[in-house]
């Protein structure tokens, strides 16, 4: 591993501002405010419908905010595309797991690092330096990310005979490959029993100190998220209603009458 900056756990790493999103009459994202800070490990959770992967398609630059902000280390980052805050630092896993099928694990995690690489597409066909070079660095690294997943004795296999758990742990290699400072994941938790659930809260806060990430995820698995986030934010129906820790937000009568239930 090569040395990695300190952590500043103080510094707000990642800010939203008043961020709203519209799709026609409908506010999907409304005047939602929170700051994510370096190494910390944030929940974002609520009802079904409450805007959460809507607010992960803002901030990678899927869709485009109506009105607000969102800055990441000061920089504005509301109107870049995606491999523009992908190459900034920014990466994430998807609810729907998004790999490509025919192609092999190790194939799958190769390609995300090619934003990183100086080759042009001539000299990579021609096998130009420094393609030959950057070829051989990638193929390294695509390997000991999928060692890390524990996938690494089948990085030949098509990505498509994965089962659903393996498939959505060669999704967070293909993540980390882009070198990521903030990783997002969206329910990466959905489909796992309980035993795989408890190894992916440790793996999470593995890679998180192992790369000095930040990790943003969305999670319906209320005691995985209680457990693992350092802080939590509620969303319902657009809105923020609860941001603290997993003790106040647990606590919190909004949050409960809104997403953990009455009973609760």
């Amino acid at each position: 591993m090569p040395n990695l900056p300190a952590v500043d756990r103080d510094r707000p790493l990642l800010e939203v501002e008043g961020l709203t999103r519209q799709f026609g009459g409908l506010v999907a994202v409304n005047q939602v405010s929170f700051n994510i800070r370096q190494g910390e490990i944030f929940g974002l959770i609520g009802p079904n419908g409450a805007g959460k992967t809507t607010l992960f398609n803002l901030v990678t630059g899927l869709i485009r905010p109506s009105a607000g902000q969102l800055r990441f280390q000061t920089e504005s980052i509301a109107h870049l595309r995606p491999h523009q805050i992908a190459k900034r630092g920014i990466a994430r896993t998807f609810q729907n797991v998004r790999l490509f099928g025919e192609l092999s694990a190790l194939e799958n995690v190769m390609i995300a690092r090619h934003i990183h690489t100086r080759s042009g597409l001539v000299k990579g066909i021609f096998r130009l330096p420094p393609a030959p070079q950057e070829e051989a660095k990638t193929r390294q690294m695509a390997w000991d990310l999928l060692k890390l997943v524990g996938l690494s004795d089948r990085a030949a296999e098509q990505a498509r005979n994965f089962a659903y758990g393996d498939q959505r742990r060669l999704e967070i290699a293909r993540a980390l490959a882009l070198s990521p400072q903030v990783l997002l994941l969206d329910e990466p938790a959905a489909g796992m029993n309980p035993r795989e659930k408890q190894q992916l809260s440790q793996f999470i806060r593995t890679i998180r100190d192992q790369f000095n990430l930040t990790v943003l995820l969305i999670e319906h698995h209320v005691p995985l998220v209680m457990g693992l986030c350092d802080r939590i934010a509620v969303l319902d129906f657009g809105q923020l209603i609860a941001l603290g820790d997993p003790t106040t937000v647990k606590n919190d009568p909004a949050v409960i009458e809104a997403y953990l239930g009455v009973e609760a």
